[in-house]
């Protein structure tokens, strides 16, 4: 049962700050960030926001940079919407799953067109 809940309240969290992101947050150092989950800890208590962020790593930075600083109001906002008896202490982690699963495919492109004979005949 706390389990389901600790999931439902993931997803509810997930949705609530996507939408504070995209909406709320004006600051123009904030680059193209996507929610990519949201674990919270089994008493409700705490939960991690993974964030996934376009840009070099000096964009990457500022956008975390921004997010932390913000933690406390999107906090707040999440406590007007979500109804707890205690809103969960909020940090944002960076995620790098999607930048690995782009390199780790195009390792996969590059082996698989140095493998493939058609490839390598049509280049000659």
């Amino acid at each position: 049962m706390v389990k389901h809940r600790a999931f439902r309240l993931a997803e509810s969290i997930k949705q609530e700050v996507s939408r504070i992101i995209r909406e709320d947050i004006k600051d123009p150092r904030l680059g193209f960030v996507t929610v990519t989950d949201v674990e919270v800890s089994d008493d409700l208590r705490y939960a991690k926001i993974f964030v996934s962020i376009m840009g070099n790593q000096d964009e990457v930075k500022s956008s975390m940079d921004v997010l932390a600083r913000a933690s406390g109001y999107v906090r707040s906002e999440i406590g007007k919407i979500v109804r707890l008896r205690h809103v969960p202490e909020i940090t944002f982690k960076f995620d790098q799953s999607i930048e690995y699963g782009a390199h780790i495919t195009k390792l996969l492109r590059e082996v698989g067109a140095k493998g493939d004979p058609e490839d390598a005949e049509g280049k000659k």
